[in-house]
């Protein structure tokens, strides 16, 4: 992920965007991922119908309690190879920014938002 110091990305389509399908999940499972080389938890995170229910490890340790992951409302990218993480195979990519001190900070929806599981960004 880049940080805020960092130059803009070369420039690209609209077309190569799109070309990323990021959709609206949410969180029914984590665990945690004592197996991985830096701190991270397994999820499991429902898309709904179509896309269903996929795994992946998240780098996320630092700001979310595992408690705390049931139920939040991620955008992660669902069209991306799958990448075996030590035992973990990862189907999706969680998006999220850093914060001051590089911690990630999950990009999610609002619990209240009337948005459903699987719904794509436009």
């Amino acid at each position: 992920m880049r940080k805020p110091a960092e130059p803009v990305a070369p420039e690209i389509s609209a077309e190569d965007f799109f070309t990323a399908d990021i959709r609206l999940g949410t969180i029914t499972r984590a665990e945690p991922f004592p197996e991985a080389r830096k701190p991270a938890y397994k999820l499991w995170i429902d898309f709904g119908e179509g896309v269903g229910e996929k795994r992946s490890s998240a780098q996320i340790t630092d700001l979310y309690r595992l408690e705390d992951l049931v139920g939040r409302r991620v955008l992660a990218v669902v069209n991306f190879p799958p990448r075996q993480i030590g035992p973990v195979r990862s189907e999706v990519l969680v998006l999220g920014v850093h914060d001051k001190s590089g911690n990630v900070v999950l990009l999610e929806v609002p619990a209240h938002a009337d948005v459903a599981n699987g719904v794509g960004v436009s």
